[in-house]
């Protein structure tokens, strides 16, 4: 039977904020299936990312692009961007506070086997993803496009979550020994990690509005189509070996 993709909005509440995320599934798929959290780039919960959760429910997961500002809030300005980023990495108990309970809520989710989750991060949502990850927040598959990687979470324990991290050589966010430098860390602390660099890539390599970004706010960003198709592929294979 083909594929129907359905979208819903599925809101949370977190202190006095209400999150609002959208949830991407098959109607036509027979029973419960593990979740995918995207989580989002600095700008915000965007059609981009809702692509992105609609594409992990065509590789026969439930995508759930989640909020991290609160009333789903979106901007296409660089600066407002910054400022919404900055605010919630300002109370980094409150952002990993408004993680979990958007895997709660998409675990509640009929559709959803609720002992099978991973996530995909891009950008600020990659840091975002690895810093909880670092935190002890449990997925049984992260994958990472692209994220920030200096000013991470520190590690508090033993790191359970499988972590593939995607990068480009050429990304001013992501310097090469950092990165290398992050991965030792996490393998020391008892995470599987892999690393993908891939060379004269820079940042925002999967997203195909990044070049209009980049000139309309002087940011070093870039779509790569080859790096974008590998990563994905790579992480759908990747999520299959964990997650069945």
């Amino acid at each position: 039977m083909a594929a129907e993709i359905k979208t819903e909005e599925l809101e949370y509440r977190s202190d006095d904020l209400t999150m609002k995320g959208l949830v991407a599934y098959d109607a036509n798929a027979a029973g419960p299936r593990p979740a995918v959290l995207v989580v989002p780039e600095f700008w915000g919960r965007t059609a981009y990312m809702e692509k992105r959760a609609r594409d992990m429910a065509e590789a026969g997961y439930v995508g759930f692009a989640i909020d991290l500002y609160g009333d789903g809030r979106v901007t296409e300005d660089a600066g407002e961007a910054t400022e919404l980023m900055n605010q919630a990495l300002a109370d980094f108990e409150a952002l990993k506070t408004r993680y979990r309970l958007a895997i709660e809520a998409i675990k509640r989710h009929d559709a959803v086997d609720a002992e099978r989750l991973a996530a995909i991060g891009y950008c600020f949502g990659g840091s975002v993803g690895l810093s909880m990850a670092r935190q002890g927040v449990h997925h049984d598959a992260l994958a990472t496009f692209h994220a920030g990687i200096s000013g991470l979470a520190p590690i508090a324990g033993t790191i359970d979550t499988p972590t593939w991290i995607f990068t480009g050589e050429d990304d001013p966010m992501a310097d090469p020994q950092v990165v290398e430098r992050v991965a030792d860390e996490m393998r020391e602390a008892g995470a599987q990690v892999q690393v993908t660099r891939y060379p004269g890539v820079s940042h925002a390599f999967t997203n195909p509005g990044a070049d209009e970004k980049a000139a309309k706010f002087g940011l070093p960003l870039s779509y790569d189509e080859s790096a974008d198709r590998d990563s994905m592929a790579k992480t759908l294979d990747f999520f299959a070996d964990k997650l069945g």
